[in-house]
């Protein structure tokens, strides 16, 4: 629509929004917001309020302080996810290099020699290309990080342990589906899971992290991969249509699933008050929707906070 493409001023933006039945009691409170938030990203919290996808208009008594509230919701959400993202990052990229290093040495020459991997044949070309890209970033990033620039300096060489701060989670999860099957072994032990569920769980933990760090709409974020059934769906009884589950496969449900089984216990249930915090501040500045309107676009079900209080040490990865 034009009014996307072109300029427009503040008070055209409010004027947009009157336009569309939102009810804005204080104009100049709204003005202020749109300035510092950017109308184009606070319109994109839209789709909750509207009376339909035909019909773009707001439902009846729709606020401008409500869409907000979903906004900075959706903000504070991102950043308790985020956070939790980047300690398992972290955790990730330190057992992978203590793994390789004491399997292979500790010098690039020695542990990205191609005899380090697998061996399957459909992998080459992958192994070959992801090799490429990691002495790609020791030449870039050589010289770039205090880091890397020490031990480039002092030793001549950049150990994997400080290679992997320099490395995308991207290329560590790709780095994990090149290994020897007995590395992905080791590795996944350390989180009681199996290679298979590390590999399926690695690409939905990147694709999620990126979109944190840039700050995109979470909540209703869907993605094409789905993760495998846990028994976590069927402990909490997650409803299912035509035999699959409704939540928790592709959406930020699925995503809490995969940190309850990669955090410590205590990180997670920290996690989860931070999230049922935000949800109950959501759900006090809401009237024209339901926060179950919001939970629903999440993928969060009715007990999803039971998620917490369910103990790993006494179930198993489901077959």
């Amino acid at each position: 629509m034009s009014e996307n493409k072109d300029f427009k001023t503040l008070d055209e933006q409010v004027e947009i929004f009157k336009s569309k039945h939102m009810v804005i009691s204080n104009e100049e409170y709204a003005k202020d917001i749109l300035l510092k938030e950017n109308y184009f990203f606070l319109n994109g919290y839209r789709h909750l309020f509207m009376v339909s996808s035909s019909e773009r208009i707001y439902k009846p008594g729709t606020t401008f302080e409500e869409l907000y509230s979903l906004f900075l919701f959706d903000r504070t959400i991102r950043n308790v996810f985020f956070k939790n993202l980047l300690i398992i990052e972290n955790n990730f990229k330190s057992i992978i290099s203590y793994q390789l290093s004491k399997k292979y040495g500790f010098r690039e020459s020695d542990y990205l020699k191609s005899r380090n991997f697998t061996r399957k044949p459909e992998k080459q070309k992958q192994l070959n290309d992801l090799l490429k890209k990691m002495k790609r970033q020791i030449r870039l990033n050589g010289d770039q990080h205090t880091a890397t620039q020490h031990y480039s300096s002092n030793y001549g060489y950049i150990p994997l342990w400080i290679l992997v701060k320099v490395l995308s989670f991207g290329i560590v999860a790709e780095l994990f589906s090149v290994l020897k099957e007995d590395d992905q072994k080791t590795i996944a032990n350390v989180y009681k899971l199996s290679p298979e569920t590390i590999a399926n769980y690695l690409p939905f933990l990147s694709n999620y992290r990126n979109l944190c760090a840039h700050e995109d709409i979470l909540y209703e974020n869907k993605t094409q991969k789905q993760i495998d059934n846990t028994i976590y769906h069927q402990l909490l009884d997650v409803r299912k249509v035509n035999g699959e589950y409704v939540y928790g496969k592709n959406d930020l449900f699925a995503l809490l699933i995969i940190l309850k089984q990669l955090l410590d216990a205590d990180k997670f249930k920290s996690m989860t008050i931070e999230l049922e915090n935000a949800i109950r501040t959501l759900d006090y500045n809401l009237k024209t929707i339901r926060v179950s309107t919001v939970l629903n676009a999440m993928g969060f079900p009715r007990n999803w906070k039971d998620l917490a209080h369910i103990e790993r040490s006494v179930i198993t990865d489901e077959e």
